[in-house]
């Protein structure tokens, strides 16, 4: 009976996190607001390091009129996301908990772990390619990479529904 109870728990856990992987939604719906401009940032072996150390640390999150910011860290996944800046992303607002969009194809990790969350933590939940804003606890652990952390207001998610969400970088 243990068996059978642990079980059918592993399968609701795997079934509600590949909700977040609707088929529906894909790259193509990436909606850039604007074009990015690239700057010389000077020969080969000197555009990491300019790149590193021009890294967004912030990022301005916009829904329904309603204006966030939020602190990105510094690794492979937030640089990724950074790079794709600005975007407006149609979200799912998945179990009461989580806005989620699925990128078609999988982003850079450097420090994936399972683990639980904190209200208001970005992450990517690699398997499903999911970025994902938590805005509700239930306590959960799954795998997941750190992105970064919405400094206040994430409440504003609370009973949304889908919607198109505009993140931008924020000039420092």
């Amino acid at each position: 009976m243990k068996l059978l109870t642990t079980l059918v728990m592993a399968m609701c856990m795997t079934l509600s996190l590949s909700a977040c992987a609707s088929d529906a939604i894909i790259d193509e719906q990436l909606i850039p607001e604007t074009t990015t401009s690239t700057e010389d940032s000077g020969n080969g072996s000197d555009n990491q390091s300019n790149n590193d150390s021009n890294m967004t640390t912030k990022m301005r999150i916009t829904v329904n009129g309603h204006t966030l910011t939020a602190t990105l860290q510094d690794n492979a996944t937030a640089r990724a996301i950074a790079e794709r800046l600005p975007m407006t992303l149609p979200m799912m607002d998945l179990y009461g908990r989580e806005m989620c969009y699925r990128f078609s194809e999988s982003l850079p990790t450097d420090n994936v772990s399972t683990r639980g969350y904190s209200v208001g933590e970005i992450i990517y939940y690699p398997p499903m390619h999911s970025f994902v804003i938590m805005y509700e606890q239930n306590g959960e652990n799954f795998q997941m990479q750190h992105i970064g952390q919405i400094d206040s207001g994430v409440e504003i998610f609370s009973g949304i529904g889908d919607v198109d969400v505009l993140f931008e970088a924020v000039e420092q």
